[in-house]
């Protein structure tokens, strides 16, 4: 029985540390690729910015946040070119680690001014726009 216990313990150490893993190499990257935005800063720097939904186009299409583009995050690494480097880009999705890849490919295309939606679009408070079937 303490055999059993010694490797249950070894599994769940491995949990933990696979889990703190992931949460430190999230808090990095958002650091890193300019940082999240609560929905206040958000709304109160998008009439300036380029706002991109990554989520997928029926996503879009059923609802986002009024303003935004849709370039889906499957197609983001073709597509980012058709923004301007010089304008600042705000990210959003359901994904944490989804528009975290997108704001990687913006940053590693020389994308200075990149921030994305810290709670996700789930949270967002603001003024959306949904189509109508």
């Amino acid at each position: 029985m303490s055999s059993f216990l010694i490797v249950l313990d070894v599994i769940l150490g491995v949990i933990l540390l696979t889990m703190l893993g992931f949460w430190a190499y999230t808090r990095i990257q958002s650091k890193r690729l300019g940082g999240s935005l609560t929905n206040e800063e958000f709304r109160a720097g998008m009439h300036k910015a380029q706002i991109i939904d990554v989520r997928e186009a029926d996503s879009f299409k059923r609802e986002h946040i009024d303003g935004a583009r849709n370039i889906p995050y499957t197609m983001f690494k073709y597509q980012f070119k058709e923004l301007r480097p010089d304008l600042p880009v705000y990210l959003y999705s359901d994904s944490l680690t989804m528009t975290l890849r997108c704001a990687n490919i913006l940053h590693k295309n020389d994308f200075s001014k990149v921030f994305y939606l810290k709670d996700g679009y789930s949270q967002w408070d603001g003024r959306k726009k949904s189509s109508k079937n």
